[in-house]
């Protein structure tokens, strides 16, 4: 175990409260998927689709198998809010695109769910910013170090 500034008993709560606030967003994001009517894994499709995806570029961004990013695809084209077509590259590979409506309800979902963000009602905009900086602080840390021995010592 490696040493680290303000023991094991911070970290430990640290790590409940982090766990507990990705619980209760995670709820609200799938209340917020029911209330469209749309499953939760169209919902993140639907972030990450920026015009014409192929459905292999989707499966990477989802970090999921092609069977599943298919799934999202048919539910997505069921519902009118997406559709496959040919890519211009090479015809045998399918791109996903919003239609019209997947864009309007693309824009109402991120509309809704920036609303439902804790740090927008209990943060003042200094204490975002704060928050901002060391969320980014510690995605360069993991990103730079996937490999979780590698991390052995917080900054000081």
């Amino acid at each position: 175990m490696s040493w680290c500034p303000g023991g094991d008993t911070l970290n430990q709560d640290i790590f409940d409260a982090m766990t507990e606030l990705f619980t209760l967003m995670l709820q609200r994001g799938e209340r917020l998927a029911e209330r469209f009517d749309v499953p939760m894994s169209c919902v993140k499709a639907m972030r990450r689709l920026e015009g014409s995806v192929t459905m292999k570029d989707l499966g990477q961004r989802l970090h999921c198998d092609p069977s599943f990013v298919t799934m999202i695809a048919d539910a997505l084209e069921e519902r009118g809010l997406a559709k496959r077509e040919p890519s211009t590259a090479d015809r045998r590979i399918k791109n996903l695109v919003l239609t019209e409506r997947g864009l309007e309800l693309k824009a109402a979902l991120e509309r809704e769910a920036r609303g439902l963000m804790p740090w927008a009602h209990a943060l003042d905009l200094n204490e975002r910013e704060q928050l901002l900086t060391l969320i980014r602080k510690m995605t360069k840390v993991i990103a730079a170090s996937p490999d979780p021995e590698a991390v052995s010592e917080p900054a000081r």
